[in-house]
């Protein structure tokens, strides 16, 4: 075995050895749908749990759907392949599992075949809470794609053109992370990941008709609020909300649950990680590794 393999159109390759065609429409105008999807391990169980497999699963269906590209492996064949690739490589620590639908062969961007899969793990070890770092942000003067363009639902590669523009800016105006507005000036989310703030103590997030994406981990952390006892609310932000905001944060399978400090240099809350953020970011990272045992139903073992 190498240090790492991937599996790559329906076999075990080391990742060196995958290759695309260069002029596939994969390669030429990045098209292709994805997931990104976390697995944590349990020391005290030796025991590797991938979060929320299903939504994934169904996300990604939809992605291809809407974009035009087949999909030839179902739920069983991805969880599967999923079980196999992460065995073959012996992970037994905090990884992150990319899934991505392309189109090979030689095409343009109208192309619907011939579409295949990756699925490529990679160590990725879960937020330290006991270090916790904030971020400062800017409100990007790009705006975010919206459902009559580039539908935001859709988790697709080209999508994040986007989120990168909106990234490369806040960088070079020397803030952390770029929060993008939508077309009618409404906050909408981050570069790639999905935005909430706590206002009078009720923690609250964008519609997903104001130019997000269909976050599993917002749908996640909501669910977790209101078991929590936290008052939620799904509604238009103002730009304005995000400089009076309590709290404020980003999320997603990559970001998990990550603190947001300043919004274009003005202090959010007392500067710190929010109490609300805090103890959410806990309860998230014990249910995904099966610490809280409370959602068996969102866990798959590996091993």
């Amino acid at each position: 075995m190498g240090d790492r393999s991937i599996w790559f159109k329906g076999r075990m390759v080391e990742t060196k050895d995958a290759k695309v065609a260069a002029l596939s429409p994969t390669a030429q105008f990045g098209l292709n749908v994805f997931e990104g999807i976390r697995a944590y391990w349990n020391d005290s169980l030796r025991q590797l749990y991938a979060f929320r497999l299903k939504e994934h699963f169904d996300r990604l269906a939809r992605s291809s759907k809407l974009l035009g590209i087949e999909c030839r492996y179902g739920a069983d064949d991805m969880r599967k392949n999923i079980i196999d690739t992460v065995r073959y490589n012996e992970y037994k620590e905090d990884i992150a599992i990319r899934m991505t639908v392309f189109i090979d062969g030689e095409g343009s961007w109208t192309s619907t075949d011939p579409s295949d899969m990756f699925i490529a793990p990679i160590r990725k070890p879960r937020t330290d809470t006991n270090r916790v770092k904030g971020l400062t942000s800017c409100v990007s003067t790009w705006r975010r794609i919206g459902d009559n363009n580039l539908p935001p639902r859709v988790k697709a590669g080209a999508n994040y053109i986007n989120g990168r523009y909106a990234h490369l800016e806040a960088k070079r105006n020397g803030y952390d992370l770029p929060i993008l507005l939508n077309a009618e000036g409404k906050v909408a989310e981050g570069a790639g990941s999905c935005l909430f703030l706590v206002c009078n103590g009720v923690l609250t997030t964008p519609t997903l008709t104001s130019s997000v994406l269909e976050s599993i981990t917002r749908a996640t952390l909501l669910e977790i609020a209101e078991k929590m006892g936290i008052k939620t609310a799904v509604r238009e932000i103002d730009r304005t909300e995000l400089y009076m905001a309590e709290e404020l944060f980003l999320c997603g399978t990559a970001a998990e649950v990550t603190p947001i400090v300043s919004v274009d240099r003005l202090i959010v809350g007392n500067g710190g990680t929010g109490p609300i953020t805090m103890s959410l970011l806990k309860r998230y990272l014990a249910i995904a590794s099966n610490e809280d045992s409370s959602r068996p139903d969102w866990l798959t073992a590996l091993y």
